[in-house]
């Protein structure tokens, strides 16, 4: 197949962890990329995307701001291609409590990146997919998103709210041929834990699942059309099954136990 017949797919927050191995998934899968990411590690990840066989284009923006996404939208736009399939997979994390140290900018960049970019890209891209019948938009949330999280509260706030964006997006769209898929991972060894300032936590000393585990199950599910994934260990879907039935205040304890700092070593 020539890189002109191709189909496109998009990924943010590519250059590492859930959303390379995602971007992966799509080369061995026979999409060329366009991949986003705001780090100096996009370039050595596009370098892997293209061993795989894919065309790539590496977009460096930050998506935490209005004009990073329009900054990737023109580059998009500027192919002449249509997108066929839309990862939203750029977000980040900050620890600790809301009402103690940590900084508001940090916090709303939390909801910024998590939340109004993937609002913002999703309204350039997916009203185009629509309008030709066809397309695929697969969101990364997290198993963090169905309860509760002390000094995570912002995070797993967002995360929620990327469930739930893509359940009603999902409706909206079942009888215009498009899907939508949530991919809701638990721990996953990548880089996330260091970033959010969690090291010293319980849940990031214990056991994790790989990315490209992870990358790979949320890759299946938006190709069959699936409405959300719960990928990785027993424990994540024992997390999803009990967050329906638990109260708030059970999870939101329990979370607190895994997310503390310090908990590392309790």
């Amino acid at each position: 197949m020539t890189t002109a017949t191709k189909p496109l797919a998009v990924v943010t927050g590519a250059s590492s962890g859930i959303g390379l191995e995602l971007a992966k998934q799509f080369a061995r899968h026979d999409f060329d990329l366009v991949l986003t990411a705001e780090d100096d590690e996009l370039a050595a990840a596009a370098d892997e995307v293209r061993a795989c066989g894919a065309h790539v284009d590496a977009v460096r923006a930050d998506l935490a701001a209005a004009d990073g996404v329009e900054q990737l939208v023109r580059h998009l736009g500027g192919t002449g291609r249509p997108v066929e399939a839309l990862a939203v997979n750029a977000g980040v994390g900050i620890n600790g409590e809301f009402a103690g140290d940590t900084l508001l900018e940090d916090q709303l960049t939390v909801v910024d990146l998590n939340v109004r970019s993937a609002v913002h890209l999703t309204k350039r891209v997916l009203p185009d997919m629509v309008e030709r019948g066809r397309g695929r938009v697969l969101f990364t949330s997290s198993i963090a998103g169905t309860s509760p999280a002390p000094y995570q509260a912002v995070y797993a706030a967002s995360k929620a709210f990327l469930t739930s964006f893509s359940e009603g997006l999902r409706a909206e769209v079942a009888d215009k041929g498009v899907t939508v898929t949530a991919l809701l991972p638990g721990p996953t060894d990548t880089e996330f834990f260091e970033r959010a300032d969690m090291e010293d936590t319980k849940i990031a000393a214990g056991d994790k699942d790989s990315a490209a585990e992870i990358a790979e199950a949320g890759f299946d599910a938006l190709m069959a059309g699936e409405d959300k994934v719960v990928p990785g260990s027993a424990k994540n879907k024992l997390q999803s099954a009990a967050s329906r039935v638990l109260p708030d205040q059970a999870k939101a304890k329990q979370q607190g136990k895994m997310m503390k700092p310090g908990s590392a070593d309790a």
